[in-house]
């Protein structure tokens, strides 16, 4: 007899995809969040890099979770900090996916202007626990 399947265990790049994992303690990584939800034309889930789910899932992809750091998993490959960002604007409204442009610019050029921001998000906005709209709470992973 077999018991319950945790979804997650096999195929959570393909059946949640893609999830942006983020820092569920930080105000400003919350707004980000609220953002995209408001933002994006294709679906993103998002997970909370404090929830276990969430470091077992980094695990296989052999990363230590730094919580300044946002993670994107898309399509099985794991992207962070600005590349991660970049990724994000291709599923946005608007003029946003025009940042993708941006990608271009090595990753080593562009992460510095990211991890002078992900030093500072806690000034730039204080912490709060983001309750997500009804219709909203189906893209929040545990």
């Amino acid at each position: 007899m077999q018991g319950k399947v945790n979804p997650f265990q096999l195929d959570s790049e393909i059946k949640y995809n893609p999830i942006v994992f983020y820092d569920g303690d930080c105000g400003f990584c919350n707004s980000a969040v609220q953002f995209i939800l408001n933002k994006k034309k294709t679906e993103f889930y998002f997970m909370a890099l404090q929830s276990d789910l969430a470091k077992n899932l980094l695990a296989k992809h052999r990363v230590i979770i730094n919580l300044d750091t946002i993670y994107l998993l898309k399509n099985g490959k794991l992207y962070n900090r600005s590349s991660a960002a970049l990724q994000i604007c291709r599923g946005l409204k608007g003029g946003y996916p025009l940042l993708f442009g941006f990608y271009m610019i090595p990753k080593f050029l562009r992460d510095p202007f990211y991890n002078f921001v992900a030093r500072r998000r806690h000034k730039l906005r204080a912490g709060y626990c983001m309750m997500p709209l009804p219709e909203d709470t189906k893209y929040f992973l545990k």
